[in-house]
């Protein structure tokens, strides 16, 4: 996939509409989303439960595709492409966390990080390399041979962090990534973030707590299927503490 054009954005959604069921069953879970994310964006998405934040964060990580509308990566209408030209294009451009750390529990961090190289076929060498490339970014460096029970949440989630970042990813896609943790440990893993963002990678971030989201630089809001509102994030750019 080429680089987009200049001023063409990273990705964009045009009338993305998403119907669940089929006839008094029916379900309309978006109801035309328009977005536009450009390369470098760091945005939030926040609504209440129901309001389709998860479904077009499904529809953005090609892990589910729209009813109609315009889905584009870099240029190239996604809903047109194959199942597995769209799981290339999720292998290759975009790294995932979760809520859930979904670590393997009885493996080291380092071992959890290479996973996604090692599926690719990676030799050994490699993969441990950009294993510890990627647990350093993150500043786990030291911890590289601590299994998750050695770990703590925050540290955890690090890992899981680390994990998406080895395949060198364009757009980070994190799905209420601080659910699970308490203030201070959420508040790192927000500036880990916002540091991520400032090295050039792209986030889209859905989460539910407004002090999370003001890391963002642009604040989305959901309501009903629909693209309520946006806004600036007052904390964008904070930086990280020593």
């Amino acid at each position: 996939m080429s680089e987009q054009p200049t001023g063409q954005p990273l990705i964009e959604l045009k009338g993305i509409t998403k119907t669940f069921g089929q006839g008094s069953a029916a379900f309309q879970a978006l109801k035309g989303i328009d977005l536009r994310i450009a390369s470098g964006d760091f945005i939030a998405v926040m609504g209440p439960s129901g309001s389709g934040k998860s479904t077009t964060m499904n529809i953005l990580g090609c892990l589910d595709t729209p009813t109609s509308g315009i889905f584009r990566f870099k240029g190239v209408e996604v809903q047109s492409l194959t199942p597995d030209q769209r799981s290339l294009l999720r292998r290759k451009y975009l790294g995932f966390v979760f809520q859930g750390f979904n670590l393997l529990s009885r493996t080291s961090a380092i071992e959890n990080v290479e996973l996604p190289l090692l599926y690719r076929g990676e030799k050994r060498a490699a993969r441990r390399e950009a294993a510890m490339k990627a647990l350093d970014m993150v500043g786990l460096g030291p911890w590289a041979d601590h299994t998750p029970a050695e770990l703590s949440g925050g540290q955890q989630q690090r890992v899981a962090i680390a994990r998406a970042l080895v395949t060198e990813p364009e757009v980070l896609l994190a799905d209420e990534p601080t659910g699970n943790l308490d203030t201070e440990r959420s508040i790192e893993i927000m500036q880990l973030l916002s540091e991520l963002n400032g090295r050039g990678i792209s986030i889209l971030l859905v989460t539910h707590e407004p002090e999370m989201a003001a890391f963002a630089r642009t604040i989305v809001h959901f309501r009903d299927g629909l693209v309520e509102r946006t806004e600036r994030g007052h904390r964008a750019g904070e930086p990280v503490s020593a």
